[in-house]
Parts: C-alpha cells; sequence; structure tokens
C-alpha cells in the first residue's frame, strides 16, 4: 500500500451518540481553516458500500452473526480501497463516521464474537490502514436511546443490554489503544462536545 500522506480521523459511539453531528460540524471547521477533507462513512461510503448499507441497515429478517461481519468488512475493504486510501495519498484529512473500531464493539464485544479474530480480518480488509485518531463520544444509553426517536435501523433496534455492551466495549478499547482512542463525555451539549473535539484534533494537525 503506498504510503499516506493525509490523516485519518474516524468517530465512533453506541447509536444516538451524537457524533454525525459533530464529524459534520468538524469537516466545516476544518474547511474553513482551508484543510482539504474527505468527509464518509461506515457502511456505505462507496456505490458498493451504499448497496450493503441497504442490506445491513434495513434487511428484515435474521442475519446470521458471520454474515454480519463479513459484510461489514466487505463494505470496509471496498471503501478503503476505492475511497479513504486514495484520498489520503493525495494529502486530505479523512473524516470518516465508524470504522474499524466498529466492528470490535458491535460484532465483537455486543455479539460476543472473537476480537483477536476480528482484529485480523479487519487488517486483511484494511491492509492494514489504521486511523491516527479515533474519538469515541461516551454516553448514557438511555440517552441515546431517546434521541433515536422511533423511526429505528436494524441494529438501533437492538435492546439497552446489546447498547449496553457496544459501550463497554468502546471503553474497552479506549484501555488497548490509548495513544490512538480518546474518549469524549457525550452527555453535554453540542457546543461543549465540539470544544473538545476541536481540542483533540486541533493537537493532532498542529492547529
Amino acid at each position: 500500500m503506498e504510503q499516506k500522506k493525509g490523516y485519518f480521523i474516524t468517530f465512533e459511539g453506541i447509536d444516538g451518540c451524537g457524533k454525525t453531528t459533530q464529524i459534520e460540524l468538524l469537516d466545516n471547521w476544518l474547511k474553513s481553516l482551508g484543510k482539504k477533507t474527505l468527509l464518509t462513512l461506515e457502511p456505505g461510503g462507496s456505490d458498493l458500500g451504499k448497496n450493503l448499507r441497504q442490506i445491513l441497515l434495513h434487511y428484515d429478517k435474521p442475519v446470521a452473526k458471520n454474515a454480519e461481519m463479513f459484510l461489514y468488512l466487505a463494505d470496509r475493504a471496498q471503501h478503503v480501497n476505492n475511497v479513504i486510501s486514495p484520498a489520503l495519498n493525495q494529502g486530505e484529512i479523512v473524516l470518516c463516521d465508524r470504522y474499524t473500531d466498529s466492528t470490535l464493539a458491535y460484532q465483537g464485544y455486543a455479539r460476543e464474537g472473537d476480537v483477536n479474530e476480528l482484529n485480523m480480518l479487519n487488517e486483511i480488509a484494511t491492509n492494514n490502514l489504521k486511523s491516527d485518531l479515533t474519538i469515541v463520544f461516551d454516553i448514557d444509553v438511555q440517552t441515546a436511546q431517546m434521541r433515536l426517536g422511533k423511526t429505528k435501523d436494524r441494529l438501533e433496534k437492538e435492546g439497552v443490554d446489546f447498547h449496553t455492551k457496544v459501550k463497554n466495549g468502546y471503553l474497552e478499547l479506549e484501555k488497548l489503544y490509548p495513544e490512538r482512542i480518546k474518549t469524549v463525555n457525550a452527555n453535554r451539549s453540542i457546543e461543549e462536545i465540539f470544544s473538545d473535539v476541536k481540542k483533540i484534533v486541533g493537537e493532532l494537525l498542529n492547529i
């Protein structure tokens, strides 16, 4: 894989944590500073991924654990190859709403998959492309559930116990990768959260 020239920043957290709002604010802020950014997401960041996203989030019949895992990995492989790596090689700042840590938290900790095995599969799917920085938005599960409203996708419909396992999974990942993963308290106002985001990203980019 060609050596990347840009920066790769990923946003993570349970459904309803507010990360999508924050990543859009960060994208706008960096653009206002004259930075070239690419805002993308998983699943669905590539043309193929858009079709996989529909299956992953809206398929209305039972999905086997391994089938779910491999669909996410297929989406990621296409996304890295066709979207993320080319942008990084052009020197862009790539902002991605979910990445490899989502697989570890959801399919690993919450669905009780083998985290070490998932790490290996993530490395294969991404050609070992890791983020320079991952921001996890930590929020009370009940608060996050209320934010989601009544219209929920397949994973958002999972119960409180499932999302609590996801939340705890992210906290475990922070302990394992403290240099890369930074956790932000997402129980506060949008402005307070974004202040922390700007500080963390500013330190990475020296701005």
